[in-house]
Formats: C-alpha cells, sequence, structure tokens
C-alpha cells in the first residue's frame, strides 16, 4: 500500500475513535418508531450516535442479568415504574447524581435513589360512554366497587403490568384489606370477562357491551383519532379535595444507567436531554403521553381531555408493592 494512503487511513481511524467512544447504547422496551424520532434528533444536535436494541422489557432485564459485566447496554428505557424498580432491585441500574434530573424531573416520578428517572406520565383514569353515563355518577377508582355498575364495567386483564401497578398503588394507599374488597366489587360488577387490551375495553364501551372502563389515556387517544366520534368521553377519578381524595394514578415511562455501562457519561447526557424542555415534547407527543417536566406543556390534543390532579405517591411503589397485587388479583378472582 503506497505510504500516502497508509497515512490517510491511520488519519481517517484515529479520526473516528471519538465518535465510537462517545456512542450510547440503548436497551428499549418502548417502539422504535418512538424512540428513533428522538435519537436521530439528538445525533443531529450533539454528534453522538446512538444505537439501540429493541424487546420487551422481560427479555430485556434478562439480557442484561446474563450479559453482566459484558453488556453493551448504557442505558435502560422501559415502561412503567414496576419494571424500572425490578431492574433496580437486581442490580441492574447505578445511581445519577444530576441536578438537571432533579430539577426536570418531579420527585415522585423518579427513584428516591436516582437509579431511574421518569421521562413521559401515562394517567390510568376511567374512560365512559356519554350516552349511558352521566359524569356526575363517576367519582373513584373504589367506587367502580358500588353495586350501581353491576354488569356495566369492563376491565382489561390482570396479567398486564398496567392493572397491577395500579392495585399495588392502592394498596399503598389503602391497605390490603381495603383493596381486596374494593377489586372483588369490580370483578363483581364485570359484564364480561376481561379483556387483552385497553382498546378492546373501550371499543366494548362504545358498542354498549358494558357503560365504562380503565385505561391508559394514550390508548384512547390513539382510538379517538381513528374514529372521533365514537360515544367515549374521559374522567379523572379521585380529584376532591373535600374527601382528601389521592389524585389520578399515574405511572411512567422511564430509563436508567446500566450498572456496568461503558459510557455512563453520555448516557447521562442523553437522558438530561431527554427530560430537558427542548426534548420532551418529542418524546411525550409522539405517543400521546404528558411530559414529565412540569415546565413542559402537553400536547394541545393531549391537553384537551383536561388538567387533573396527579397520585403524589412515589411510583416506585408500583413496584415494592406488585407481588402483593398480583396476589391480591388472583385472591379476588380477576383473572
Amino acid at each position: 500500500m503506497p505510504l500516502a494512503k497508509l497515512i490517510a487511513g491511520l488519519l481517517l481511524a484515529a479520526t473516528a475513535l471519538p465518535a465510537l467512544s462517545q456512542e450510547v447504547v440503548v436497551y428499549s422496551a418502548r417502539n422504535e418508531q418512538l424512540i428513533k424520532p428522538l435519537f436521530d434528533a439528538y445525533t443531529r444536535e450533539t454528534g453522538v450516535p446512538i444505537r439501540f436494541i429493541t424487546d420487551k422489557e422481560g427479555p430485556l432485564l434478562a439480557r442484561l442479568k446474563a450479559e453482566g459485566r459484558n453488556t453493551r447496554a448504557d442505558m435502560l428505557l422501559t415502561v412503567d415504574a414496576g419494571n424500572l424498580w425490578q431492574a433496580s432491585e437486581e442490580s441492574l441500574l447505578r445511581p445519577t447524581r444530576s441536578r438537571a434530573l432533579e430539577a426536570s424531573v418531579p420527585k415522585h416520578l423518579r427513584d428516591p435513589d436516582n437509579e431511574w428517572f421518569g421521562l413521559s406520565v401515562r394517567a390510568r383514569t376511567i374512560i365512559y360512554n356519554p350516552n349511558r353515563v352521566k359524569p356526575t355518577e363517576l367519582s373513584t377508582y373504589e367506587d367502580l366497587a358500588d353495586p350501581k355498575w353491576k354488569g356495566r364495567l369492563c376491565l382489561r386483564t390482570s396479567k398486564k403490568v398496567y392493572n397491577q401497578s395500579l392495585v399495588a398503588m392502592m394498596i399503598h394507599e389503602y391497605g390490603e384489606d381495603r383493596t381486596e374488597a374494593t377489586v372483588r366489587g369490580w370483578i363483581s360488577n364485570l359484564a364480561t370477562a376481561p379483556f387483552p387490551d385497553d382498546t378492546q375495553a373501550m371499543q366494548a364501551v362504545a358498542a354498549g357491551q358494558c357503560d365504562l372502563t380503565l385505561v391508559n389515556t394514550y390508548y384512547y387517544g390513539r382510538l379517538m383519532e381513528k374514529d372521533p366520534n365514537l360515544p367515549l368521553a374521559i374522567f379523572w377519578p379521585n380529584q376532591a379535595v373535600k374527601d382528601r381524595s389521592t389524585g389520578v394514578h399515574v405511572n411512567i415511562s422511564g430509563v436508567g444507567i446500566t450498572r456496568h455501562a461503558r459510557n455512563p457519561a453520555g448516557a447521562q447526557k442523553l437522558i438530561e436531554w431527554l427530560a430537558s424542555e427542548k426534548a420532551q415534547n418529542l418524546f411525550a407527543d409522539v405517543n400521546m403521553e404528558y411530559p414529565v417536566n412540569p415546565r413542559v406543556s402537553p400536547d394541545p390534543k393531549v391537553a384537551a381531555w383536561g388538567s387533573f390532579r396527579q397520585n403524589l405517591v412515589n411510583v416506585k411503589e408500583a413496584g415494592s408493592l406488585q407481588a402483593k397485587a398480583v396476589r391480591l388479583m388472583d385472591r379476588a378472582g380477576y383473572k
């Protein structure tokens, strides 16, 4: 090889090394179409390349455990605080000290030990058929156990983490006995067997098979975008101040830096950017979620659903009490 070409090749390799060393590798339980636009925007802004692998939450956690110190993952991005709590419990994440994240992510939406941080908020709330239910009839999650809803309630299966997290938070608020009585009341009021997903439950409400259900708000947003004439409306439960109601159950999609990250500094910069005012709408709007950063307004389509008071209990309880929640739901006959 001519000397000039050899020197040019060595120089090219040398200039590529900083970019390779800056690369951030992400294991993501969020679908590619939800994260790629964000990562592309970050790369355009900073020049830092991002490589990501997508899969379900369980397989990603298993992969991190199996890889141990040999993992290439710098970050774990997933949905539901229960999954992040599990990753922390299994020593798959490391603490991240960041004033920027403390300022951007409210205290109840991040790990008390700073091992994970929320990036978007999803509310699990009541969806009802306004032709069959008046909003004045609605009040709380617990009220759905009242016999007045006999044969009128639809639910998603208990196998999904979203309902497990809701019940876990109720255990924290009310204790196991009261929560179990509530869940038994829900089951007694079912119009039909639980559905495999939130969308089917809402479709049953719209069709008159039942009158109301519990769903994550972004499922409602997606369905109404497809068919805005569906007879469905949103209600924010547990808002009354006079009876010290707790607020709407919220959960998160969130992120943590892996315990054996090769580029923790680069991962921290990416997380801080994702939580910043600049990126928050990009992260939340694409899935019709709420920004975690309180300085950022939700997308106008999401804001049109109305404002609500959140339950301010730290969402880690969705994980720490999840095993109790699953056993309780099983005892109550919630399949």
